[in-house]
């Protein structure tokens, strides 16, 4: 078996207010979900550590993340938030510099406007990045691919990761637009992709990893196993399926894969990536 890091999830508090994204719908995470809850399902499917990225947009979620991972030798790195708008970007980065679990930051871009990444105080902070060698996780639903393409295409130095792969609404078995916009961003070589949050996209109650494999195949052809890192993208996971059967799929979908590519889906991609 070979080594495995779960490159997304999510740790909270649950606060109804701050949290107001879980609604009735999603019940099953309006609750706490800690180091604690995560660590034994790791153990049981034979990952030794994660990634652990920001959910709501506040400095203190950056502190949350970094005081549990402290604490916690299993979470390898965090994707925090910051203020990308501020016009003292520089000085906000400079403060969390010293901060070696910290990795790269995060922006829930798909709750904005679709022109949002166009802006030129995100930009900034964009720009500002990449001199204190962070990443960027880029959140978006699919209509947001160009402007992803964009932002990209203008910082070729800069590391960029795509969430969830950009959100597709497999539910709907909708993929043309979407297979069209990954073709054109995964040419870029600043940019990876996590195979995450792809249940949460489908129907929730009755779908099948045939229903996945399409898109898996998109991305597949399109980032090659050199640039796909595996994410649960747990506990959001939870609302539409639980951990081992997220992973059973991807393993189930990479079977025939030479160790060599497997290893990298599993841990090198995320590693490298992340600098963990």
């Amino acid at each position: 078996m070979s080594k495995r890091i779960d490159s997304h999830q999510h740790f909270w508090k649950f606060d109804p207010v701050r949290d107001s994204w879980i609604d009735e719908t999603m019940a099953v995470i309006q609750r706490d979900f800690l180091p604690e809850d995560l660590e034994p399902i790791l153990k049981e499917n034979q990952f030794e550590g994660c990634v652990a990225v920001q959910a709501s947009q506040s400095e203190e979620e950056t502190h949350f993340l970094l005081d549990l991972a402290a604490k916690n030798d299993f979470i390898k790195g965090v994707v925090g938030w910051i203020d990308l708008r501020n016009e003292n970007i520089e000085g906000r980065l400079q403060f969390f510099s010293d901060q070696k679990k910290l990795k790269g930051f995060r922006h829930v871009v798909q709750g904005e406007a679709d022109d949002f990444m166009y802006g030129t105080e995100f930009r900034n902070g964009i720009q500002a990045l990449k001199k204190f060698n962070y990443t960027y996780d880029i959140l978006i639903f699919e209509r947001q691919l160009s402007a992803a393409i964009s932002l990209v295409q203008d910082f070729p130095n800069q590391k960029f990761v795509i969430d969830h792969i950009a959100k597709p609404d497999i539910k709907s078995a909708s993929i043309n637009s979407w297979k069209r916009d990954i073709e054109e961003i995964a040419k870029y070589d600043n940019v990876w992709c996590k195979i995450s949050g792809m249940v949460t996209e489908a129907d929730w109650k009755n779908w099948k990893p045939e229903d996945l494999k399409p898109y898996l195949d998109v991305i597949f052809e399109n980032f090659s196993a050199d640039k796909l890192m595996y994410g649960s993208d747990w506990p959001v996971l939870n609302v539409a399926s639980d951990y081992h059967e997220v992973v059973k799929t991807l393993e189930d979908y990479i079977a025939e894969f030479s160790i060599d590519d497997q290893n990298k889906i599993w841990f090198e991609n995320a590693k490298a990536f992340y600098k963990l």
